[in-house]
Formats: structure tokens, C-alpha cells, sequence
């Protein structure tokens, strides 16, 4: 079974950093990308940054800059480095993970990890 296991999350004053992980059960080269997303409360969840198996990465306007997303394969971990936060990225941060066989897709998804900036 598949399991995504975020962490990393806490409180932190305005211009500090975290860095949240994402914790796969099996290798996470089986998952042609991944994806972190964020949902503030009473908002819709968003996209935040994305790792491809070839190692693109992709990130939010209000990311670039600031976040940075990097996966270490032995230990099955993809990271999401945060600095310079801001009050408006706190939110629950989740990671989503896509899998590929033959001709179907498997989307997954973890509990998640809050984030709270705030002074």
C-alpha cells in the first residue's frame, strides 16, 4: 500500500524557515512526479511546487524565490525548503504523488503538515 508521510511543520515568526518531508512507503522513482499543495483555512487547496522523475521543478508565483523543492531518492524523501515565510503561507501543506502504470494513473496523497507563520 502507498503511503505519503508529511513533516516539518510548525510555527515559525515572519522570515524564518522550515523545511517540510515527504515520506514515501515505496521507492519514490516509481512516481513520475510530485507535487506539493497547500489549503488555508477557508480557501480552496493550491498548488505549490512540483519534482518530475527527470528533475524539472516548477513552483507558484508567490513560491518562486522563496521555496525550493528537491527529492533524495535513498532515502525516499522529497523535501520542500520555505524561507523568507510569510503570514499568508500558512496553510495545511500536503504532498500528492502520481504513479504511472501502463495506461492508468494513480494519484496519492498524504494528511499533511500545518504551517503557521505568525510573530
Amino acid at each position: 500500500q502507498v503511503q505519503l508521510v508529511e513533516s516539518g511543520g510548525g510555527l515559525v515568526q515572519p522570515g524564518g524557515s522550515l523545511r517540510l518531508s515527504c515520506s514515501t512507503s515505496i521507492s519514490i522513482t516509481s512516481f513520475s512526479r510530485m507535487r506539493w499543495y497547500r489549503q488555508a483555512p477557508g480557501k480552496q487547496r493550491e498548488f505549490v511546487a512540483l519534482y518530475t522523475n527527470g528533475g524539472s521543478t516548477a513552483y507558484t508565483d508567490s513560491a518562486k524565490g522563496r521555496f525550493t523543492t528537491s527529492r533524495d531518492n535513498a532515502e525516499n524523501t522529497l523535501y520542500l525548503q520555505m524561507n523568507n515565510l510569510k503570514p499568508e503561507d500558512t496553510a495545511v501543506y500536503y504532498c500528492n504523488a502520481r504513479r504511472t502504470m501502463g495506461s492508468r494513473e494513480f494519484d496519492y496523497w498524504g494528511e499533511g503538515t500545518q504551517v503557521t507563520v505568525s510573530s
